[in-house]
């Protein structure tokens, strides 16, 4: 069907309001946080559910593809329309529909941004506990579809752990609910299915997410190192002492720099690692538990240990952690994330390797991982204008990612697979094993119209 009278069906079926389809507005949605651009043939922004079934059902009858989006803060390319089509972008479907205090649940619609959510919690004594680095400006939805993570799912979990149902669009438009509020429902696991689905299964419209208290007591310490391998060895041995923090989190000093540099936050900027512990829990018992993990710091050599002492230093601390992507923006104009899982006590073996790598193309690699469950996030620095440049980051990054699966660990933590590490998945997954992934992606999208092309290799052949 030709552009315009895809724009022209669109405007009867929802209000002209809702629908866009200018040059200069098709450019605005054609990219996200990755490299690659690719124009959809419109943009509807749904308030409901109905306009959302709406379009998948004219999408459906008339052959078109549609990929679901939120802010665009995809970091694989998982946003984009790599066939046209129509991007179905939930950023005003942003409501909270139920707070339920008493039973510790919240439900919502996909397009509201998480820190928005975590806000309004605050003002009730509660949290969300997911808190990926993009939480100012990503959406629940897209939360949903990578399975995103964030410093505090050492302790907490990922997005998954906190998804107990909402409502789906299937591939027809139908509109049908999975799961709910309360626990142990019967039947398929749709939840655990849809989430890191990438948007290839169906558009959820409404969400129902696990809320909980906020701790008695918080404890934010920043520990400062000479060497990788001290702070790494130090995070084995707080697990292995039988301790989970909230969080474990570490820089190296490429990235210390450039955090230091943009935000003066006052970071060494000779140190070789910091790791930012954070405690959370009962009042009591905290100091102790704090000196405790203290003492196997100083046992590993740490140089220096600061202590937050109010909100205000803590905040610090962590617009530090939550500002090194945006820091590195700084030292070349575009970078590569990848973000390799491996064993935590592989570490300092996989961390030498990604050196190894970006000497052997000759790239800047800052490092910024979740050290408690081993989620490396190598920010590979360079320019996309030297085509030489950008051929070699994706060798760089293909090869990182072989590196953490040889390491027995896997190719993404929290980005997803999208379009870029789609050739990776033959690192970790047999024939059959994807052959089995793309049966399930046929039940539930039998035309391959949903985000087409994303998350499993032999459909992008299809697409």
């Amino acid at each position: 069907m030709e552009k315009e009278k895809i724009v022209h069906e669109l405007n009867r079926l929802i209000g002209n309001e809702k629908v866009l389809g200018s040059d200069m507005q098709i450019t605005l949605y054609e990219y996200d946080a990755y490299l690659l651009r690719a124009k959809p043939d419109c943009i509807v922004l749904p308030t409901t559910t109905e306009d959302v079934s709406k379009v998948v059902k004219f999408a459906h009858d008339n052959g078109i593809r549609v990929v679901a989006r939120g802010a665009g803060t995809n970091l694989t390319g998982g946003s984009v329309c790599l066939h046209g089509g129509i991007a179905i972008v939930t950023t005003k479907m942003n409501q909270i529909l139920d707070l339920d205090i008493e039973n510790q649940r919240i439900v919502v619609q996909p397009g509201l941004i998480t820190l928005n959510l975590k806000n309004f919690l605050a003002r009730h004594g509660y949290l969300y506990q997911p808190d990926p680095a993009s939480e100012k400006s990503s959406t629940l939805g897209g939360n949903v579809g990578e399975n995103a993570g964030g410093p505090h799912c050492l302790k907490y979990g990922v997005t998954s752990n906190h998804v107990l149902g909402g409502e789906l669009v299937l591939f027809d438009g139908e509109v049908i609910q999975f799961g709910g509020k309360a626990l142990d429902n019967p039947g398929y696991d749709l939840s655990g299915v849809l989430s890191g689905s990438e948007g290839t299964l169906g558009i959820m419209t409404k969400l129902v997410l696990r809320i909980v208290p906020k701790a008695e007591a918080v404890k934010t310490m920043m520990c400062i190192f000479n060497t990788i391998k001290d702070g790494s060895d130090t995070v084995s041995a707080i697990i292995a002492d039988g301790m989970i923090p909230a969080t474990l989190e570490m820089m190296d000093n490429l990235t210390i720099k450039a955090v230091e540099e943009a935000y003066n936050a006052g970071l060494p900027k000779d140190a070789a690692a910091l790791l930012i512990i954070e405690l959370d829990g009962l009042k009591d018992g905290m100091e102790r538990l704090a000196e405790h993990i203290q003492n196997i710091c100083k046992k590993h050599n740490v140089r220096e240990i600061r202590v937050a002492k109010d909100e205000a230093e803590r905040a610090k601390i962590w617009a530090a952690r939550k500002g090194a992507f945006g820091a590195v923006g700084r030292l070349r104009p575009n970078y590569l994330v990848n973000d390799g899982t491996v064993p935590r006590t592989k570490l300092p073996e996989t961390l030498d390797k990604v050196i190894k790598i970006g000497q052997k193309y000759n790239l800047p690699i800052a490092n910024v991982f979740h050290a408690g469950d081993g989620n490396l996030h190598p920010l590979v620095l360079f320019d996309e204008r030297d085509k030489d440049e950008l051929g070699r980051v994706h060798k760089a990054a293909t090869e990182i990612m072989q590196a953490c699966a040889d390491m027995g660990g896997t190719i993404s933590g929290e980005h997803g697979i999208g379009v870029e590490k789609l050739h990776g998945m033959s690192f970790i997954f047999s024939a059959k094993d994807m052959a089995a992934m793309n049966r399930v992606k046929a039940a539930f999208d039998p035309a391959n119209r949903y985000n087409p092309g994303k998350l499993l290799p032999e459909l992008q052949k299809t697409a």
